[in-house]
């Protein structure tokens, strides 16, 4: 019986999600990737095969601006995403979770994402 890694697991999971989970111009998918250090997010069209906007705590789209650890960053960075896709005229999305479990940082993305008036 091979043992397999969380990391090849994730992958696996991340697959079988994304065979369902296709973005649109009109409802691009919101790509989620949570490192340990690090929240990505970006807001794809699958058909076009293009990045609309991308949001990081990493990059420059979010310089100084998120404080915190865990779910209080995953918090701001959903906040900073949602307000990024509404200026790219974005206001439905399909939330694709990355093959990571829905809980903590995932759902406090989402969450805050959604209060900021994104749909999905």
């Amino acid at each position: 019986m091979k043992v397999e890694s969380k990391a090849d697991y994730r992958k696996r999971r991340h697959a079988r999600v994304r065979k369902k989970v296709v973005g649109t111009a009109e409802r691009p998918r919101m790509s989620v990737f949570v490192s340990n250090q690090h929240i990505y997010v970006q807001f794809v069209d699958d058909v076009a095969e293009q990045t609309l906007s991308a949001v990081s705590t990493a990059g420059k789209s979010a310089p100084g601006t998120v404080r915190g650890r865990g779910a209080d960053r995953a918090q701001e960075i959903g906040r900073l995403a949602a307000q990024a896709a509404k200026e790219k005229g974005i206001t439905e999305v399909v939330f694709d979770r990355g093959g990571f479990r829905y809980g903590g940082r995932i759902r406090a993305l989402a969450d805050a994402a959604r209060e900021e008036g994104l749909k999905f």
